[in-house]
């Protein structure tokens, strides 16, 4: 016999899992809805907003790695920027003598800065700046990634690796540098690189944003990727080298090392060239121009002024780069937060520091990034 109690609580057994179905279905419907909103929102190389920050060298040299700080991302946000760019040796994850090592936490330590870049607002930019097979900076190594095919395989090896430890992360938040500072190559060879290794990364994650440094160490653009989506070429905000790296020792140019400091001023005019805002636009902005015309975007990935260049010189220099990339509306990044070129413990003698949670912060450079 059905009692009216057992009736009831048959009938409320029922309508819970009705409305848990419902519950169900709205929950998917929504998470999928999110989903969608969230491709629809993501930024590509045509909407990506003009990115304006810092270098974090945490990777950089595997000799002195150490993990992100999330206070560098904090100040950063803080003072209203939107990006940090982290160039990345392979050598702090991997090995020259073993392409295919891995080391599973250094990656996570990576993982944990563009956790803290979704946390802060930043995009963060990963940059490969050591590969197999190149890297601007020494030591040298025996294989060449313009011309071998083994250091190239082991470069998408890695990328992969990236590609699908960073899959389904959005543009917004994080977007992929290729190389750092391709050299002086034939644009075939260059190209040959570039597209084996965005075909490795779109393989994975088809819609990743990606940056590819111009050729020459980045001074004008590859051309020939006129036909890839979604890119951004990267140039540099170093010119002339005379202001930027005066004293500087490892570009291994005789004349920043021998000129003489008292001489050394912004605008300048030496052995018949006028180094001006001119010059400049000439250096570093026209050689972009049929890139430009084409559609194309730009990114500054590295500038600065090293600091032995007196500080009322370089400040004035910055004016000048600042004013020229902005009427392109381009963005740049800082080469880096601390040290040399940086706002933090720079070490310039010429400069009055205020304490900035226990560093030394250069104020007034600040104020004029700030204002860029």
């Amino acid at each position: 016999m059905v009692t009216r109690r057992k009736f009831l609580r048959e009938v409320l057994a029922s309508s819970a899992l009705l409305m848990a179905g419902k519950d169900l279905t709205s929950f998917a419907y929504g998470r999928n809805k999110k989903r969608k909103k969230d491709e629809l929102s993501d930024i590509t190389a045509e909407t990506a907003p003009i990115w304006k920050g810092f270098n974090l060298t945490n990777k950089f040299d595997p000799n002195h790695q150490s993990p992100f700080n999330e206070q560098d991302f904090e100040l950063i946000a803080g003072w209203g920027f939107n990006f940090v760019r982290i160039p990345l040796s392979y050598w702090c994850w991997s090995k020259e003598d073993d392409w295919y090592s891995v080391d599973e936490n250094i990656l996570k330590e990576i993982d944990r800065a563009v956790e803290y870049g979704k946390q802060y607002n930043l995009h963060v930019n990963l940059n490969f700046h050591r590969v197999p097979g190149y890297c601007i900076n020494a030591p040298k190594v025996p294989t060449n990634l313009f011309e071998d095919e083994e250091p190239l395989k082991a470069c998408a090896f890695h990328w992969k690796i990236f590609a699908e430890r960073y899959k389904g992360i959005p543009n917004r938040n994080v977007s992929f540098n290729l190389i750092n500072e391709a050299p002086s190559v034939e644009a075939e060879k260059y190209d040959k690189v570039a597209r084996t290794l965005i075909r490795t990364i779109r393989n994975v994650d088809p819609n990743r944003l990606i940056l590819v440094d111009g050729k020459d160490v980045g001074r004008v653009p590859l051309m020939t990727l006129t036909d890839t989506e979604n890119i951004i070429q990267c140039g540099r905000g170093y010119d002339p080298m005379l202001i930027s790296h005066f004293r500087a020792e490892w570009p291994g140019i005789k004349q920043l090392m021998e000129f003489p400091e008292e001489k050394l001023t912004w605008p300048l005019h030496t052995d018949g060239i006028n180094y001006d805002k001119e010059y400049i636009r000439k250096a570093s902005v026209l050689p972009w121009k049929d890139w430009v015309a084409q559609g194309g975007k730009v990114h500054i990935g590295e500038m600065g002024c090293h600091n032995r260049t007196p500080h009322k010189t370089a400040m004035a220099w910055l004016e000048d780069v600042f004013a020229l990339f902005n009427e392109q509306e381009w963005g740049w990044s800082l080469w880096n937060l601390y040290g040399s070129f940086g706002i933090l413990d720079s070490g310039r003698k010429d400069v009055k520091y205020e304490n900035c949670k226990g560093h030394l912060l250069d104020r007034e450079m600040l104020e004029l990034l700030k204002r860029s």
